[in-house]
């Protein structure tokens, strides 16, 4: 059994997850904006929660963004899904973490007390990201690419240059991150030819009569020989590659997120329980840590191990931090991420968290063991990382 739970009403749970198909930056989805992408995933979700959840039931729209154009996507993705104008949104930035942290968010709005039904996730579309400049002086733009995570004096590398701090500071191998990012690719195309993802994936109609209905990163080209050509990236000798790397993807995720008393009263017959939750920061020229820091003292606060947890989800943005997180938690790399993960899906930013649990969700309803842990991982830009801790429940 399950220890520490809280009251039915307070107890958070995740009773349904959705996302759209992850698609390369500027590829099959760049005609659609973040609130056109997410809006879609809203409507599946209330549809697939039963005719007991009524769209004026939702106490709150939470939603994890990026690099977006400001304003509160969040509240612009709701009113675009059809909700009512009485039910209100938020948009949470904690970058790559965005969407881990907003489902974080609602379930200790939940746990608060609240009762209440949310929806929860992020959205990205990179490929609609507004330009972003400093004004000079004298009034011109001075483009630029990032935002500013961290002070110089600590310093605040690019994500690939972090990526090889880690896998130099951590003794990861370009031997070991090609074969863990190729491995990503092959547990992808196997989960995506078994039907493994089929009912988590909205369709998304993408201008001129186009649906798009699927992932597009997997690769089943690549092997062994074509990524050892990969050279470097980020540092000259280095080890972190294209192909050992992530890509930019558009997309959205989000899950249903209210109490057991709640879901039982909607009719939910499963769900995973929200045991906890932590945020960590790392120094920022490790940021690829982070997820591991969150992870140990989450796990640690639970009495708990990585070898207690049955189902793992870590958000690969690259194979060397990957690898030093599982290496520092004590984590088998084959046990994780089952169907791949963003080394061949897309890292969507804000959407990535939120992509995390909508698989855990999915393996645990596959596997079907009654409180079974999962654990969601994530590193962040600037030198943090979130992780929270379910278990999966048979509700009814």
């Amino acid at each position: 059994m399950v220890a520490g739970l809280l009251p039915a009403d307070r107890q958070p749970v995740i009773i349904a997850a959705r996302r759209t198909p992850l698609c390369r930056a500027n590829g099959a989805l760049k005609r659609l904006r973040a609130h056109e992408l997410l809006a879609p995933v809203l409507r599946s979700l209330l549809a697939d929660s039963g005719p007991g959840l009524v769209p004026e039931f939702v106490a709150d729209v939470v939603i994890g963004n990026a690099v977006g154009g400001g304003g509160n996507v969040a509240r612009l993705a709701a009113l675009e899904a059809g909700l009512p104008v009485t039910v209100p949104g938020v948009t949470v930035d904690r970058q790559c973490g965005s969407g881990l942290d907003a489902i974080v968010l609602a379930a200790r709005l939940v746990a608060a007390g609240g009762n209440g039904v949310y929806l929860a996730g992020g959205v990205e579309s990179i490929s609609t990201a507004p330009l972003r400049a400093h004004r000079n002086d004298d009034g011109t733009a001075e483009y630029y690419s990032r935002a500013q995570f961290a002070p110089l004096s600590l310093g605040d590398p690019d994500m690939g240059v972090a990526a090889e701090n880690v896998a130099v500071h951590d003794q990861v191998s370009r031997e070991r991150q090609d074969a863990f990012a190729l491995r990503s690719h092959h547990r992808a195309l196997a989960a995506a030819a078994a039907g493994r993802f089929d009912a988590e994936l909205v369709p998304l109609a993408a201008g001129s009569g186009t649906c798009v209905e699927a992932d597009d990163g997997p690769r089943a080209s690549l092997g062994p020989a074509l990524m050892a050509r990969f050279a470097p990236v980020f540092a000259s000798g280095g080890t972190v590659t294209a192909g050992n790397s992530c890509f930019d993807a558009d997309g959205a995720a989000a899950v249903v997120v209210t109490s057991v008393e709640r879901a039982r009263q909607l009719g939910a017959s499963d769900g995973l329980l929200v045991l906890g939750t932590d945020t960590a920061g790392v120094a920022p020229q490790l940021l690829g840590i982070g997820a591991a820091a969150a992870a140990e003292r989450l796990l640690g606060a639970h009495g708990l191990t990585a070898a207690d947890v049955g189902l793992v989800e870590f958000n690969e943005a690259f194979a060397a931090q990957t690898l030093a997180c599982f290496d520092r938690l004590g984590i088998d790399p084959e046990r994780a991420n089952l169907d791949g993960g963003a080394l061949a899906l897309g890292h969507a930013y804000g959407a990535s968290g939120a992509v995390l649990v909508t698989r855990l969700l999915a393996q645990a309803r596959r596997s079907g063991e009654q409180d079974q842990l999962a654990l969601a991982m994530i590193s962040i830009a600037g030198g943090m990382g979130t992780a929270a801790l379910f278990a999966y429940r048979r509700l009814a």
